[in-house]
């Protein structure tokens, strides 16, 4: 049983002198994460749930126990006003109380516009659990430095990984017959739920259907029009979906990086799920599964170092693809090609080596027991490279 989340101690130092904002999918462990890891370092603390009938009209009447030191507030995006609400709450009560808020949608959009709370609070994205993570390895990071990759590896998590995901409870349990169940109760609650309460989709049944085919194009180059033809929609409804789903956290996108001295391609993006264990495809499943621990890799040095990082891949005119690059100040950092079983060094790492100068090189493999120095392309398990991440 993990015990304790990868950002626990980040969280409590930055409640010490500010708000502390959680966003991130359903299910992630956001309410354990504040209501039985975080809060119990304080001396008393109160939860809040804005779905709670009882909850929400205490929040409303503003009545906080005189002994609490930590206030928790979940969901309370999902008020209209809940901006001007906070920021009022803790300007007034921060000497006494320390606020946490959490949320199942983007905080990161859902707080912007309104009154401004520029300089109140920092901003968090939790994420699954990676390998790292389920094996309780917490890692130094400074861009540009050599990653901490260790001498041994991790096959067993990394498979239960690959095949139920790094959702908490299909993870923890490792059930197939829970997985599928948990599969069908998320995107029922996303759709029929969250994004009911939230925004105005009058066509979810369109967009249930919209988010059933997205599992099949993980990892692929995202076609608006193929999908609109599919599902007889306007380009407008789909692109509007797609940015509701990734708000929501259920899928989300990266782009082909354009240097100053780069040309590639400017528009199209690659599509992944929060949630690989969705996808059917080996070699997708295990692409998206790579991706998810970029992505939470970058947020993590985004959201507590404040590092300007990026994810990317590249991509020219001429289809010569690198499946992901890494960039701190837009400058490329690490390039990485993934491949089930292939440890011949793909052509396209060095072309663009050659074009960009990237310091590290990495093809990745699902083959375990792989760790290959050629020329100046590291090939390595994924069992073993992943555990130099968050």
């Amino acid at each position: 049983m993990i015990k304790n989340r990868y950002i626990t101690n980040e969280v409590s130092e930055d409640l010490s002198e500010k708000m502390v904002f959680i966003g991130g999918p359903r299910q992630v462990g956001k309410t354990t994460l504040s209501k039985n890891i975080i809060a119990p370092e304080h001396k008393n603390f109160e939860y809040y749930n804005w779905d709670n009938r009882n909850d929400r009209q205490r929040i409303l009447k503003s009545g906080w126990p005189g002994n609490a030191t930590l206030l928790i507030f979940d969901e309370i995006h999902k008020y209209k006003n809940w901006k001007s609400f906070i920021k009022g709450e803790y300007d007034k009560l921060n000497d006494r109380y320390k606020f946490l808020v959490t949320g199942s949608a983007r905080l990161d959009l859902y707080r912007k516009g309104g009154d401004s709370m520029m300089g109140r609070y920092h901003y968090y994205r939790l994420h699954p659990f990676s390998l790292a993570e389920s094996c309780s390895i917490k890692n130094k990071f400074k861009p540009f430095d050599p990653l901490n990759i260790p001498s041994g590896s991790e096959t067993t998590n990394f498979l239960s990984l690959d095949k139920f995901g790094g959702f908490p409870e299909p993870f923890i349990k490792q059930n197939s017959r829970t997985l599928r169940r948990w599969h069908n109760g998320r995107i029922e609650r996303i759709t029929r739920e969250d994004i009911r309460d939230i925004t105005m989709v009058r066509d979810l049944s369109g967009m249930t259907l919209f988010c059933d085919m997205l599992p099949d194009r993980a990892g692929s180059l995202l076609s608006i029009n193929s999908l609109r033809k599919d599902l007889e929609v306007s380009h407008k409804a789909l692109t509007n979906w797609l940015n509701i789903m990734e708000s929501f956290y259920y899928c989300f996108r990266i782009y082909p990086f354009v240097g100053s001295n780069f040309r590639s391609l400017k528009k199209e993006s690659k599509l992944f799920l929060w949630d690989w264990s969705e996808i059917k495809d080996e070699a997708a499943r295990f692409e998206n599964l790579i991706a998810c621990h970029l992505l939470k890799f970058i947020h993590f040095l985004k959201d507590y170092e404040g590092y300007k990082v990026g994810l990317y891949y590249l991509r020219n005119a001429q289809k010569k693809e690198v499946d992901f690059l890494l960039t701190y100040d837009d400058k490329p950092w690490i390039a990485i090609e993934v491949k089930l079983n292939r440890t011949k060094v793909s052509p396209t790492l060095h072309y663009y080596n050659s074009k960009l100068d990237i310091p590290y090189l990495f093809q990745v493999v699902k083959k375990k027991d792989v760790d290959l120095q050629i020329e100046n392309v590291r090939v390595i398990s994924a069992d073993r490279f992943l555990l130099a991440f968050v």
